[in-house]
């Protein structure tokens, strides 16, 4: 069964297309307790996965200046 057919999405148009070996800057999420933060961090994309569907995901190597 495929995911499409399950959950109607609409793309996020606010994510620019982006390919392995692009330098991107990242927001993480933090709770801390009852606080939350945006911790973000600049790095490589070494790979994506998914495609455009709602499971897709791609890995950074971050890098420290």
């Amino acid at each position: 069964m495929d995911a499409h057919h399950l959950v109607t999405t609409t793309p996020n148009r606010r994510i620019p297309e982006f390919r392995p070996g692009d330098t991107v800057k990242v927001g993480v999420r933090i709770r801390e307790g009852t606080r939350e933060r945006v911790q973000t961090f600049q790095g490589v994309v070494i790979r994506k996965t998914g495609g455009k569907s709602p499971a897709a995901a791609f890995t950074v190597r971050s890098i420290f200046r």
